[in-house]
């Protein structure tokens, strides 16, 4: 029997990819999202599309009151919605930071909380947080965007013992490097706040190592991860973590492995050579 499943962040990327490969699975699908006309091919594959901005209460309390009045069930929350604030930590302000945690983190808890009771009534659930390799590593220029992915993960976790009682699972995913819009939009909006800043020269560095990096077609599907998540899905007991994609696994075992020196070590060779060229 198909479950109904609710995913945020599906008018483009990871989010639309899992959409459309779980309604042909046979599962009851809704995608949310700001952007709905960006999913009307969900809706054309026997799917549901539905608005909502994480950052809006309102919204979140009408996407899940909806599914419930049309299926009397959630049987899975995927949380994918989210974007990267990339930056010195100097030029951002503090409002574009609170920002990325609303995103990031306090929406997403939001919905979450919203979901729980239902789930616990069932006595059945999973809530899959979209994480990243971010979560468990750093980058320069990263501060804001991997502070939410290290909230998210410690929060996932408190979350899963919680709810282990109630039947209900809690599944992080965390993804290398996979080809979506969210890095042209992460580097255009970097670039633009370091102009005139110390930080300039080694920003539009990153920025051109970047965009050669996409354009040689580096980075992972966003079907790798959708994979992970349909893998955690199906599980009768799932992982407390997938990770796949681009860089994932290497980056994660030098850090564990090798520690944070050996790490950085390695990280800033490869800005420092960008630079140079």
């Amino acid at each position: 029997m198909g479950k109904v499943i609710l995913i945020t962040g599906a008018s483009s990327g990871i989010g639309k990819d899992t959409a459309l490969n779980l309604i042909k699975e046979g599962h009851i699908v809704y995608g949310a999202a700001r952007r709905i006309s960006k999913m009307k091919d969900i809706v054309e594959a026997g799917g549901h599309s539905i608005k909502m901005d994480i950052l809006s209460n309102e919204d979140i309390d009408r996407a899940v009151d909806q599914v419930i009045s049309e299926q009397n069930r959630i049987d899975v929350l995927v949380n994918n919605a989210g974007y990267g604030l990339w930056g010195a930590v100097e030029t951002i302000s503090i409002d574009e930071a609170k920002r990325q945690f609303d995103v990031n983190i306090f929406g997403l808890a939001y919905l979450t909380k919203k979901v729980i009771p239902l789930m616990r009534n069932q006595k059945s659930g999973k809530i899959i947080n979209m994480s990243s390799m971010g979560g468990k590593v750093y980058t320069p220029f990263g501060a804001w965007y991997h502070a939410t992915k290290y909230a998210l993960e410690g929060w996932s976790d408190c979350l899963r013992i919680e709810l282990k009682d109630f039947g209900i699972d809690v599944i992080l995913i965390e993804p290398g490097v996979i080809k979506t819009e969210f890095q042209d939009v992460m580097m255009d909006s970097t670039v633009e706040r370091s102009i005139g800043t110390p930080y300039e020269k080694k920003l539009k560095a990153l920025e051109k190592a970047t965009q050669e990096m996409y354009a040689r077609g580096i980075g992972s599907p966003p079907s790798t991860v959708t994979k992970l998540i349909i893998k955690a899905i199906n599980s009768h007991n799932p992982k407390r973590r997938y990770v796949g994609g681009l860089f994932a696994k290497p980056m994660l075992f030098i850090k564990k492995w090798f520690g944070d020196k050996m790490y950085e070590k390695a990280i800033m060779s490869q800005i420092k050579k960008a630079t140079k060229e």
